[in-house]
């Protein structure tokens, strides 16, 4: 959550470094350090791989790859941005950045296949993909509200010992650690399907289909770190809840 910290500032646990709790600082900064470190390892992987030319755009890998699948009625569409690839099953529309729509590298074919790998989950109706879906309205709802539910349940907590707030708080946090956690197989089997299928077409012979997986891996791991960075926070919060912190 992007104003956590502050809210930390002003109503937190008490001690440490500028009135902070320390071992909020250990799993914020603990975070941010994972987070940069693996984000650094995606951007120098991307870069590299895509100076390596592939025969096919990222429009076309995506094209060909939903064809051989029987996937119809899915469009295969340019988004502004870097990175903001993504497949849309509202719309059922594979977004591609830019860079990989019209690029023909080994980076731009990886993000094509992988996101075609949603689509794929998708008409295949994948379970960890609808169990997905399903919770994206609770978890917007959950988010939005997560912010105040915890600001007010600090205080509540100080001023009447009462912990209702702070437990709806902490339990819309876990609604959002839970999401969080369940895009990590949808994720992964999204790269396993892309990169069986760059094996199936034969694509893979025209590119270092190592690069490939791992621009991917990479690309997954962002996701694995900010699925424990939100564990971790959830589990500072429950803490505070039960008590375990003066």
């Amino acid at each position: 959550m992007q104003n956590l910290f502050d809210i930390v500032i002003a109503y937190g646990p008490t001690g440490g470094f500028l009135g902070i709790d320390p071992l909020w600082w250990i799993i914020i900064g603990g975070s941010m350090l994972a987070s940069w470190l693996v984000q650094m390892q995606m951007t120098n992987r991307f870069r590299e791989f895509s100076q390596i030319p592939v025969p096919l755009t990222g429009r076309e890998v995506a094209e060909r790859m939903l064809r051989e699948n029987g996937i119809d009625g899915v469009r295969v569409v340019s988004v502004p941005g870097k990175l903001t690839d993504h497949y849309d099953p509202r719309k059922r529309t594979v977004n591609l950045s830019e860079g990989v729509y019209r690029m023909n590298s080994v980076a731009a074919a990886a993000v094509a296949a992988h996101e075609c790998g949603h689509a794929v989950q998708h008409a295949r109706a994948y379970a960890w993909l609808q169990l997905r879906s399903a919770l994206v309205p609770v978890v917007q709802i959950s988010s939005g509200m997560m912010p105040w539910l915890l600001m007010g349940g600090i205080i509540l907590l100080a001023v009447a010992n009462s912990p209702v707030l702070l437990a709806l708080g902490v339990a819309a946090f876990a609604a959002t650690t839970m999401f969080a956690f369940i895009t990590l197989p949808v994720e992964f089997d999204a790269s396993k399907r892309a990169m069986a299928w760059m094996g199936r077409s034969g694509l893979a012979n025209s590119m270092d289909q190592e690069r490939a997986r791992s621009a991917l891996f990479w690309a997954a791991m962002t996701y694995v770190v900010a699925a424990l960075a939100s564990l971790a926070q959830l589990l500072y919060w429950a803490m505070i809840l039960f008590g375990r912190r003066d």
